[in-house]
């Protein structure tokens, strides 16, 4: 959401007001610092220990006084997560129109991923404006026939990424800064960049990627870099299984400006998150994904990343044969972004103004170029 908190600013005529819960704190805290953005509201609902129901109620109760004080006329929500889910809720309730950035993605499973797909189906249900990252997130919505307006408008995740690696393309030292911070890193291996976090996997999914990993970090040419979560599902059994490797580096969940710079010296990702699905295409890097199905088909279709799902046999393979072979590697690699052209906040913001916005159209569709839209 960091882009569009920037384009609002910029636009003439219109006053935003940025409201955080305090759900995924540290990750929340470092991008704010990143992208100078200073909340007007910050509702620090999160306390360890609680349910998603407990979370939701909080998140409810501490917006509803705070939408009454900033009697805004739109609210913009992002994603899929419990406070996208509670602020649709609670503006819906105070029949405020919500504008869902990132809508349509879709597995069509309620248990993959959870909570998270029930929760977008349900912003979706109660959006006015629905801003489509992709024309398969557009048809997705046109299927479900629901009320909102859409609008093609690319992932802002793109526009961020965009903006910080032109940040590390354009500062030597900062480069080298980050790369110092990890010297383990060999300069001569080939670095895997692994992350891994779902609820879905908890269990005997992170068994099988822990055996996966332990089996990878038997070659002497690759280097395996693991920041993990600090989600104890996760954090114990990677500890315990992967801790004696010398060439497998545990460390600690990285602020995004380290991560980006992890993705461009990674050969390959390996990741059950949905974002690095959306990055990883974008800096030209091949992401398998250790997942059964993903709300972010376009990467597949397009032979950037592939679904691998938590099966060591399968991840085991196809590592290697990206390591093994280079023409694998280098055509899974090309660079080729589905989910952006970097301009998604600058539509955004405009539809959100009444203005004729172009759609993003992905560089293989068919079409050469979109129709105008007005939004108003």
């Amino acid at each position: 959401m960091a882009p569009v908190v920037q384009a609002l600013e910029m636009a003439p005529g219109v006053e935003s007001v940025v409201c955080v819960t305090g759900q995924h704190r540290q990750m929340l805290d470092q991008v704010l610092r990143l992208f100078a953005i200073t909340p007007d509201y910050d509702l620090s609902v999160m306390s360890p220990g609680q349910s998603l129901n407990t979370v939701v109620s909080r998140m409810i109760g501490a917006l509803d006084p705070v939408i009454e004080a900033a009697a805004p006329d739109k609210i913009l929500v992002h994603g899929d997560t419990s406070t996208a889910l509670a602020a649709a809720i609670a503006a819906f309730h105070r029949r405020i129109p919500v504008g869902h950035v990132e809508a349509g993605l879709r597995t069509y499973d309620l248990a993959q991923p959870f909570p998270e797909e029930m929760n977008r189906r349900v912003v979706d249900i109660t959006s006015e404006l629905m801003f489509a990252p992709t024309a398969q997130s557009r048809a997705n919505l046109e299927r479900e026939a629901l009320q909102g307006r859409i609008l093609v408008t690319g992932n802002t995740v793109i526009d961020a990424l965009n903006q910080v690696a032109a940040r590390l393309d354009g500062d030597r030292a900062l480069r080298m800064e980050l790369d110092l911070a990890l010297p383990m890193i060999s300069p001569v291996s080939r670095m895997i960049l692994v992350t891994g976090h779902r609820r879905e996997n908890f269990g005997g999914g992170f068994d099988q990627i822990c055996s996966a990993l332990t089996r990878l970090a038997q070659r002497d040419d690759v280097e395996i870099i693991f920041p993990v979560h600090l989600n104890p599902n996760v954090r114990e059994p990677v500890l315990k299984k992967l801790g004696h490797f010398k060439n497998v580096h545990l460390i600690e969940p990285q602020d995004y400006l380290p991560f980006v710079r992890l993705m461009q010296r990674a050969h390959l990702i390996l990741t059950d998150s949905g974002g690095v699905q959306e990055e990883a295409p974008a800096l030209g890097k091949p992401v398998l994904v250790m997942r059964d199905v993903t709300e972010r088909p376009e990467a597949v279709a397009a032979g950037t990343a592939m679904l691998v799902g938590a099966n060591s046999t399968s991840i085991v393979a196809n590592v290697n044969r990206l390591l093994d072979d280079e023409a694998a590697h280098a055509a899974f690699g090309r660079r080729r972004n589905p989910y952006g052209d970097g301009r998604a906040a600058e539509r955004i913001a405009g539809a959100l103004q009444g203005r004729a916005v172009q759609e993003f159209v992905d560089s293989a569709d068919a079409e050469p170029a979109a129709a105008e839209r007005l939004i108003a």
